[in-house]
């Protein structure tokens, strides 16, 4: 497959599955990165289409507050949903610019929708410092931004599971550079069937050969690839605009590697930057590292 050479941006500045406030900034700070023209000057054309409305979670009442900002959250994916579904049926590629990362059960569910109506599956690669796959039963917070991987795999709060009836295929899932993750929710993952690369994995096989095996997991049987990529989990040396920091994550020639090995598939169907925190960083520097991420995604080469 080629890649398309349209690509249409969504903002989801919501931090409404986290507990800790800043990244519904997030997508203003890549736009004033300069993220258009750069992804126009290796040669796409690109749409902006703004940002999703995302309620101010103050204004909101105290029930929808203590039931985590579930009703608001499940709105925000479903409209996110049909608006992925509609990107790739224009021929275009989706790169959603978030917020936390609750939203990408709506980007996936929309990539999930379009797929499943042909019966064909799509495999995901998802960079993170957590495994994101804690359900409300597991949960020590019961924030949703630690659930999406539990609910595209069907887990969870039936609200959000029910959002695409087509699921991920855990087979075709990969996590990446995970290092923090709750006990019960490494029982959940250990039973998921979903492929993980630990930080020491990627120590002890390096990431060239992580990304490798990555890919043949995702590829297998799928017609495409999703890209979600939770921002912590660079280490924060390099990108401590994140909400939640882990020490001991990928170099940024790690994450580099991993982004050219995925471009150079040319099996990227949808792509998703998720967690930057602005308010937590050092000038602009992980809004930057983000974009050039991004840019390394898309096919910009070193040479």
């Amino acid at each position: 497959m080629h890649r398309p050479r349209t690509i249409e941006i969504i903002g989801v500045p919501s931090d409404l599955g986290a507990n800790i406030r800043g990244a519904n900034m997030g997508p203003a700070s890549l736009r004033i990165a300069n993220l258009k023209t750069k992804v126009e000057q290796q040669g796409y054309g690109v749409v902006d289409l703004g940002d999703l409305h995302v309620p101010i979670r103050e204004s909101l009442p105290l029930k929808i507050q203590q039931e985590k900002y579930l009703t608001p959250i499940k709105e925000l994916c479903e409209n996110l949903a049909t608006i992925t579904e509609g990107i790739i049926e224009r021929q275009h590629l989706p790169l959603v610019i978030g917020g936390d990362h609750s939203v990408a059960i709506g980007s996936i569910s929309g990539v999930l929708r379009h797929f499943g109506k042909k019966n064909q599956h799509v495999g995901l690669i998802w960079f993170d410092a957590h495994a994101d796959i804690n359900t409300p039963a597991t949960s020590p917070s019961g924030n949703i931004h630690g659930m999406p991987m539990a609910v595209l795999i069907g887990q969870g709060h039936k609200e959000l599971t029910s959002i695409s009836t087509t699921k991920l295929r855990p087979q075709n899932s990969v996590l990446i550079g995970i290092r923090n993750i709750d006990d019960e929710e490494k029982r959940i993952l250990r039973e998921s069937g979903i492929r993980y690369f630990t930080m020491r994995d990627i120590d002890e096989k390096g990431m060239f050969t992580v990304m490798r095996e990555a890919i043949a997991h995702a590829s297998d049987g799928t017609a495409g690839i999703h890209v979600s990529f939770d921002i912590d989990a660079i280490d924060p040396r390099y990108t401590p605009g994140v909400s939640t920091p882990v020490s001991g994550g990928l170099t940024l020639r790690e994450a580099h590697l991993g982004m050219e090995m995925l471009s150079e598939t040319q099996k990227i169907v949808s792509l998703e930057f998720m967690e930057l925190n602005p308010f937590m960083d050092v000038g602009a520097a992980s809004a930057n590292v983000t974009v050039d991420l991004l840019l390394s995604a898309l096919g910009k080469s070193i040479v």
